[in-house]
């Protein structure tokens, strides 16, 4: 009955028995059969952690444990207690984004998906961990460390998958609702009301929205806003399980970007972002306020200088609105035989980025005027600011903005061929129109945007041409079939999996400007002056477009022997690929066909798993080693002044560790979890700089990784209290790839300023539960829950950097912060 009390649980519902572990609708049920059959008993959860019965490496969190969490946390976060992954969130509640890796790889070489849809970005892959859905919603998440389903459909996901299963509307007519308020004036509603059974024929349907705000907890400016709905219709279809389902979600954000930027060291500076004293070096002291500033007041007749209002790095803008509609399905077509089809449609608009000067002139090239953006300048030919002449620089909106809109459909063949054995074959079909600009709008005087998307309305130059930093737009199309079979032999104690997954990708890129250097610089200029700029400027790849297509045979194959009905061996192997992101593409257009740098070269993998599982009512355990074979590694950094990612190839790159974790509930009342993670790795090769020149990184640790990670959640019930309490240390890590101290050259003299490595950090959390069942209220109940208990002060997420000179991105670890909720629900 307890167990009722959980926010969400009361009124959710499984489409099967077995819950629901892997991404597609067809996966979810050809992995599901074998846990019934080898197992005899799929759900073996011990404090809502289970680690399922199958050839890879995985481990789920179910609603038991998502929603100990802090109510609308980032899914991202709670994951943090799977072994293997480390995330570094950006904020105490979670709105804001993070650092994400999984055995070292980052968000970009990690397939998240939502009920079997891809979450990454089709552009760049990486994952929005502050967009995810209310965690309210969540019956479950899992984690596949390594590999992906047979039927997935990524471009990038070398390195694991993430998988989210919406709940089910109950069966019942139900509703919850939850506020909650914390440190950083954090105010959080939610609201979710299920229909039950509407029709007698079992349509059912739920619908939730949330509505978010609070302080920036770095500065005094700015304030994170977030609101949210999300709904679900299903309707089972007869009694063998078929059944047919729609879910949409929206989600729209306002924040500004805070305690992240260079990592400083050198003497004057305190570490933080920009160039000048930002955030203190423990959280005791004083927080960095951002100045009230204005603008340049425009004087007529006079040249104007824009000034540095507006400039402040936690000034900048990171706005989202994004929105999904997804549709699963199961029919079945003859006895043994089932299809499934699970549609879907994906919008994002978004952007990031802080402010530029503008000129109000046009730039003068070889005695020939252009007007937009050409030099990493700003130049329109026209008043800006209202005071009547065309003298001055004006301060201007210019975040990189995009807009995408992807449609999918992964299909399933699934035939059941007898008790023992089941074959699939599954086709699916992405494409993702990716539009990428760089348009500029007015701010007001006291530096706030007039509309923090100026692609609403740009600023057009003289001739009404929009002045934009990039003009591109992308296609990225996927065709990919796979099949996969599934035996069980030795009275089912050993099942077989092969699967192969073979890809066809392809990148149809339009680049509308000129590309005028290797690292993808460009100059923008309107097409009726394309002509006489390319007469009149020099080196330049001119405004082109191009295909490039990746394809490759992916074998993903495995096993698991049972011992004895709780004791199991798990071995598997899976081939990965990662196409080149379009920020790479891109730059390979300043080369001309044929040329070397053309035609970048995908990222490659070889996955090798072998680990012991034990499962009974009271322990389940799980200890696995892994070996990666890493070629062509593409290394991605954030550049906080372009507001996008740059890459660096590092080559091949050797990993091995071993991840585990035990679960224990010696008695009803008690739960105790410990995890552990260790990774190694190796840069094969030195790093190729220039003709003759290498840097010396071979033999050396990626940066920004851990060696080590360990830690465990511990839960108990005092009658109507619940508390658990939760502990996590990440290690040291590298700030650069050749693993020596940052330096910087200081009155003359070469200075180290920052050690090669930065500290380890151990965050502690708890939560506690109050149930108000014995005053009649049965599903109410008030929860706490504290983050970062002891305040530490930490470098979060690390993006890292090729050498020691080139100060890396870092995002430093958000403060402690206590809220509560009161959670009521019939």
């Amino acid at each position: 009955m307890r167990t009722k009390l959980f926010a969400g649980v009361a009124f959710a519902a499984l489409v099967m028995p077995a819950a629901a572990f892997a991404q597609s609708t067809a996966s979810q049920e050809f992995n599901e059969g074998s846990e019934v059959v080898v197992t005899g008993r799929a759900d073996r959860t011990i404090g809502g952690v289970d680690l399922p019965n199958q050839p890879k490496a995985q481990v789920v969190l179910d609603s038991e444990i998502i929603q100990r969490q802090r109510p609308g946390q980032t899914i991202n976060d709670v994951i943090n207690l799977v072994p293997g992954v480390s995330f570094q969130n950006n904020d105490p509640y979670g709105s804001s984004g993070g650092g994400f890796r999984i055995r070292g790889f980052d968000s970009s070489r990690i397939s998240q998906t939502l009920d079997g849809i891809p979450l990454n970005d089709s552009g760049n892959y990486a994952i929005y961990s502050g967009q995810q859905v209310d965690s309210e919603i969540i019956d479950n998440v899992s984690v596949n460390l390594g590999a992906t389903d047979v039927d997935s459909p990524t471009a990038s996901a070398v390195g694991g998958t993430v998988n989210l299963r919406t709940r089910v509307p109950g069966d019942e007519l139900g509703a919850q609702f939850s506020a909650s308020y914390g440190e950083y004036d954090y105010h959080r509603v939610f609201g979710m009301i299920d229909t039950g059974d509407i029709t007698g024929m079992g349509t059912k349907a739920f619908a939730s929205a949330s509505w978010v705000s609070y302080d920036n907890p770095f500065n005094n400016y700015g304030r994170v806003k977030k609101q949210q709905y999300n709904a679900r219709i299903f309707q089972e279809l007869g009694g063998s399980g078929d059944f047919i389902s729609v879910a949409g979600h929206y989600n729209q954000a306002r924040n500004n970007f805070f305690g992240s930027g260079p990592l400083r060291g050198d003497p004057g500076r305190e570490t933080g972002t920009g160039s000048g004293n930002r955030f203190p070096t423990d959280f005791d002291e004083a927080s960095y306020d951002v100045p009230v500033c204005n603008t340049t007041t425009p004087v007529p007749g006079v040249p104007d200088v824009a000034n540095s209002c507006a400039s402040e790095y936690d000034r900048r803008y990171n706005p989202s609105n994004t929105g999904n509609v997804r549709g699963t399905s199961r029919v079945t077509l003859a006895d043994g035989l089932t299809l499934t089809v699970d549609p879907s449609y994906q919008y994002t608009k978004a952007n990031g980025g802080g402010t530029v000067v503008g000129t109000e002139q046009g730039r003068v090239i070889n005695g020939q005027t252009f007007y937009g953006f050409s030099g990493n300048n700003y130049y329109y030919g026209r008043d800006l600011n209202g005071d009547g002449d065309i003298l001055d620089t004006v301060r201007l909106l210019a975040p990189s903005q995009t807009q995408t809109h992807r449609y999918m459909v992964i299909s399933n063949l699934v035939y059941q061929i007898n008790a023992d054995h089941r074959v699939r074959l599954a086709y699916t079909y992405d494409r993702a129109r990716h539009r990428q600009t760089g348009e500029t709008g007015f701010l007001y005087s006291n530096g706030e945007p007039f509309d923090v998307f100026p692609i609403n309305d740009p600023i057009t130059d003289v001739d009404g041409n929009v002045v934009q930093k990039r003009d591109r737009k992308s296609y990225a199309i996927l065709n990919q079939v796979s099949g996969q079979y599934r035996g069980e032999f030795l009275e089912n104690n050993l099942v077989l999996d092969l699967g192969l997954r073979v890809p066809f990708y392809k990148r149809d890129l339009n680049q509308n400007c000129f590309t005028t250097a290797a690292n993808g610089n460009v100059d923008c200029i309107s097409s009726d002056n394309a002509a006489a700029y390319a007469a009149a400027n020099g080196r330049y790849a001119a405004p082109r477009s191009r295909d490039y297509k990746y394809d490759r045979a992916l074998p993903n194959v495995g096993l698991t022997y049972n011992f004895t009905p709780q004791a199991s061996i798990f071995a598997s192997y899976a081939k990965g690929l990662s196409v080149p992101s379009t920020d790479t593409l891109y730059s390979a257009l300043y080369f001309n066909d044929g040329v070397e740098g053309a035609d970048p070269a995908p990222e490659t993998t070889d996955s090798f798993d072998l680990g012991l599982r034990y499962r009974s009512g009271i322990v389940t355990a799980q200890l696995g080693g892994y070996y990666i074979k890493f070629k062509n590694r593409i290394a991605t950094a954030f550049d906080a002044e372009l507001g996008e990612s740059v890459s660096r190839n590092i080559g091949k790159v050797d990993r091995y560790g071993f991840d585990g974790s035990i679960s224990v509930q010696p008695i009803r009342e008690i739960t105790a979890y410990v995890f552990g993670s260790y990774l190694n790795s190796e840069i094969q090769d030195d790093l190729q700089t220039g003709a003759n020149t290498f840097l010396p990184t071979g033999g050396k640790q990626e940066s920004g990784l851990s060696k080590w990670t360990v830690g465990g959640r511990l839960q108990g019930t005092l009658g109507p209290v619940e508390l658990g309490a939760q502990v996590k240390y990440t290690g040291p890590r590298f700030i650069n790839d050749i693993n020596e101290p940052l330096v910087q050259t200081i009155g003359g003299a070469v200075t180290d300023v920052f050690p090669a490595k930065v500290d380890g950090y151990t965050l502690v959390d708890l939560d506690a539960r109050f149930s108000l069942e014995k005053l009649g209220l049965e599903k109410t109940f008030f929860q706490l829950n504290v983050s970062n208990l002891f305040n530490e002060f930490y470098v979060g997420y690390i993006s890292g950097s090729s050498n020691n000179t080139t100060v890396p991105f870092v995002q430093f670890g958000a403060p402690r912060a206590v809220s509560g909720s009161v959670v009521f629900a019939f």
